[in-house]
């Protein structure tokens, strides 16, 4: 009997390993706000429909040439009713997320002004220097358990940052 039950106990199943659930982002909000004052610039993305067939709307904006902004970043997701402000998720899980910043503009800068519990950089915050006129775009990335302690990866550089991609998106803007 013992033997029989044993056997049962050791044929069981275990638990299904459950992987990272992705939440749906609709849209990414980046409200940059001049230092000094003056209107603010929304560079935007929104897909509702996700992979569907519409296309996005992408948001771009005229940001002032020599000029310091106040970066304030919002993911939601605005498939769901209410609205899901997946930022609030992004900021309690510090530690599991990073937000990386790349530009094909030489002339911007991005730096972050926040950081996870454990003071490695977050991106939800971050303080963006223009230098002179141009145009380009800036792609923001929000990754997913990335390795904060590689090489560059506290200072943006994504190249050893690892982890999954929870989204991607490229915005265009201009520098007057």
């Amino acid at each position: 009997m013992i033997s029989l039950i044993s056997s049962f106990l050791s044929c069981e199943k275990d638990e299904p390993v459950v992987p990272n659930e992705e939440e749906l982002i609709t849209t990414v909000n980046y409200v940059l706000t001049p230092v000094g004052g003056g209107d603010e610039v929304l560079l935007s993305f929104q897909d509702l429909d996700g992979d569907g067939e519409g296309a996005p709307v992408v948001t771009n904006g005229v940001l002032a040439s020599n000029e310091t902004y106040n970066g304030s970043l919002e993911f939601l997701n605005e498939a769901a009713s209410p609205v899901e402000d997946i930022t609030e998720e992004v900021e309690e899980e510090g530690l599991d997320h990073q937000v990386f910043f790349q530009s094909d503009n030489s002339n911007l800068s991005v730096t972050y002004n926040d950081e996870d519990a454990d003071g490695n950089p977050l991106g939800l915050t971050t303080t963006v220097t223009t230098g002179d006129a141009g145009s380009g775009s800036i792609t923001i990335i929000l990754r997913h358990e990335p390795s904060k302690t590689a090489a560059g990866v506290s200072d943006g550089d994504i190249s050893n940052a690892g982890g999954e991609t929870d989204i991607e998106v490229t915005i265009p803007f201009d520098v007057e």
